[in-house]
C-alpha cells in the first residue's frame, strides 16, 4: 500500500493508469497536496525516442508546480519566430515573440525533447511519493461502486489488484480505461497522415533556428527545433503513397534533399502517424476520468497536444485533492469537462486552421489562400501571434464577477522568485492589504497593477491559477466556501 492512504480497504487515493507526462505531472501534483496516487504503466521504462516537441509558458508553470520545470526548460530551446510559408519561400503568417515571457512566468515556447520531460517529471515523482510508480503494469480490467474502483493488472510479478477513490485514464489515444467506459469519440474532422524524421544534429549553424510550415501544395512540410541537438521535420503523405514506401531510406533522403542538411544531422528516427482531431464524450463516468490524449487528440499545428493533457492534470489535481480531503463536495469533479472542453475545443480548431491552411493540396487553392492572405498582410489585418485561449465561462467561478475565468499571470521578481512557489499550490486570497505583508514585497508592484485593472478591491486565485472572482475579500471566501459545498475555507 502506499503512504498516505486515507482508508483501509484503498491502496491509494487515486488510481492512475498510464505514465507519461499527463499521468505522471497529475500523480506528482497529488503529492505535493498529500494525496496518495499509484501511476500504473504498461510499458518497464520511458519511450526513448522523441514524440511531443513543443510546452509553452503555461505548461511550463505546471511543471514548476510538479517540481521539473528547471530541469527541462535546461535542455529546451527557443525558436525565434513560427513561420508559414508558401512553395516560393514567400511567409504568408509570421508568429514573433516566442522568445518572450508569458503569462505563466516562462518562456511562451519551449522546444522540448519528450523523453528528457518525462525523465525530469518521473525523477520529481520519485523525490515525491518514491512507490508511486509501476512499471510494467498492464491493466487487465476494472470494476466500480458507489465508494471506489478496483482494478487488475497483468504484473511482472503476476496478476494484482489495486484499489482506490478514483481512477484515471492517462493512458493515451488508445485509452483501455475509455474502453472499458465505453465512452466514445467525437471526431472533429480532421484526419491526414503524416511521415515524422526526426534527426540528431550535428551541424547546427546548418539548420532554420525559426520553426516553419511550408505550405507547398505538392508537399505540405514542417519544419521545427526539438529539443537541444534535436530537429525535426514532418511530410505529409499524399494520395497514392503508402507508409512503407514513403519511410524508405530513399525515399526520406530525396525528402531531405532541399534543405541541404544530410551531411549536417543524422537521422534519429522515422514514423509515421495519423494527425487526428477528436474529443471524447464523457471525460467523467462514476469514479473513472479522463485525461491527455485518452480524452482528445488534437493535430500538432497549434504544439497544444502535450500542453493540453498538462492542463487536464492541473484542473484535476486540485479537485481530487479536496474530493478526497472532504474539502469540496465530490461533485466538484462535474465540473472538469465543462471547464476544460471549451479550452480544447479552441485549441482543436486552432490547430486544424493551421493544419488546413498548410495541407492544401490543391494549386489552385493554395493560390486563392496566398492571395487572401498577403492581401490581409497589406491590409494589416493578419495577427502576430496565435489567438488567446478561452477564459472559463462555467464550472467553479463567479460567473459575472470582473476578471472570473481568466488566466492569472505568474509574477517573477528580479531575483528570479516566482510567485507560485513563493505562495504555495493551494487557492490565494489576495487583497490591497494583504500586498503590505513582506511576503509579498517583491511582486506588490505586480498584483496591484492587477488589481487596478480590474478595479479590484481583491482576488481569489483558484490552485490551478484560474481567477475564481473578484471583489471583497470576505465576499470571495464565502462564496468559495458555498462553491465547494462545504461550511469552511481553505487556508
Amino acid at each position: 500500500m502506499v503512504l498516505g492512504a486515507t482508508m483501509s480497504g484503498f491502496d491509494c487515493d487515486v488510481l492512475i493508469i498510464g505514465g507519461g507526462p499527463t499521468g505522471v505531472t497529475l500523480a506528482s501534483l497529488l503529492a505535493k497536496r498529500g494525496v496518495s496516487a499509484i501511476v500504473a504503466e504498461k510499458e518497464a521504462g520511458i519511450f526513448p525516442l522523441p514524440r511531443a516537441a513543443h510546452i509553452d509558458h503555461e505548461g511550463m508553470r505546471i511543471l514548476q508546480d510538479a517540481g521539473a520545470a528547471k530541469t527541462v526548460m535546461a535542455s529546451s530551446r527557443r525558436a525565434d519566430r513560427y513561420e508559414f510559408r508558401n512553395a516560393k519561400g514567400r511567409v504568408l503568417l509570421c508568429f514573433d515573440g516566442a522568445e518572450g515571457i508569458g503569462p505563466g512566468g516562462w518562456p511562451v515556447a519551449n522546444m522540448i525533447h519528450q523523453p528528457s520531460v518525462e525523465a525530469a517529471l518521473r525523477a520529481s515523482l520519485a523525490e515525491r511519493a518514491p512507490e508511486a510508480l509501476r512499471g510494467g503494469w498492464d491493466m487487465i480490467a476494472f470494476t466500480q461502486d458507489n465508494r471506489g474502483v478496483t482494478a487488475r493488472f497483468s504484473t511482472p510479478q503476476g496478476e494484482r489488484s489495486l484499489r482506490a477513490r478514483w481512477v484515471v485514464g492517462a493512458d493515451g489515444a488508445r485509452s483501455s480505461v475509455r474502453k472499458a467506459s465505453a465512452i466514445t469519440f467525437e471526431d472533429l474532422g480532421f484526419e491526414e497522415p503524416w511521415l515524422v524524421v526526426d534527426v540528431l544534429v550535428d551541424d547546427p549553424a546548418r539548420l532554420p533556428t525559426a520553426n516553419l510550415q511550408i505550405c507547398d501544395p505538392a508537399r505540405p512540410t514542417t519544419c521545427v527545433l526539438m529539443g537541444e541537438g534535436r530537429h525535426r521535420w514532418e511530410f505529409m503523405i499524399l494520395p497514392g503513397e503508402t507508409p512503407e514506401a514513403i519511410s524508405a531510406p530513399a525515399s526520406v533522403k530525396r525528402l531531405l534533399a532541399p534543405w541541404n542538411v544530410m551531411d549536417a544531422v543524422r537521422i534519429e528516427r522515422t514514423a509515421v502517424y495519423t494527425f487526428r482531431a477528436r474529443i471524447a464524450e464523457q471525460w467523467r463516468k462514476g469514479r473513472v476520468l479522463l485525461a491527455g490524449d485518452a480524452a482528445h487528440q488534437t493535430p500538432p499545428f497549434a504544439g497544444q497536444g502535450l500542453c493540453s493533457g498538462l492542463r487536464d492534470a492541473a484542473n484535476l489535481a486540485w479537485k481530487l485533492a479536496m474530493s478526497v480531503k472532504d474539502e469540496a463536495d465530490a461533485a466538484l469533479l462535474d465540473t472538469y469537462q465543462p471547464e476544460r472542453a471549451p479550452n480544447l475545443r479552441a485549441t482543436i480548431d486552432m490547430a486544424i486552421m493551421m493544419g488546413r491552411m498548410v495541407c492544401t493540396t490543391s494549386r489552385i487553392g493554395a493560390a486563392l489562400r496566398d492571395a487572401k492572405l498577403g492581401l490581409a498582410r497589406m491590409l494589416g489585418k493578419l495577427p502576430d501571434g496565435p489567438p488567446a485561449y478561452p477564459p472559463l465561462a462555467t464550472g467553479l467561478i463567479m460567473i459575472g464577477s470582473p476578471a472570473a475565468g481568466s488566466y492569472f499571470p505568474q509574477a517573477v521578481a528580479s531575483n528570479g522568485a516566482r510567485l507560485d512557489d513563493v505562495l504555495g499550490p493551494d487557492m490565494w486570497l489576495i487583497s490591497r492589504r494583504a500586498l503590505e505583508a513582506s511576503a509579498f514585497a517583491p511582486f506588490a508592484e505586480n498584483l496591484r497593477h492587477w488589481l487596478d485593472r480590474h478595479q479590484a478591491e481583491a482576488v481569489l486565485v483558484r490552485p490551478d491559477r484560474y481567477v475564481f472572482g473578484t471583489g471583497a475579500a470576505n465576499d470571495l471566501k464565502q462564496q468559495w466556501s458555498a462553491a465547494l459545498g462545504t461550511g469552511s475555507v481553505s487556508r
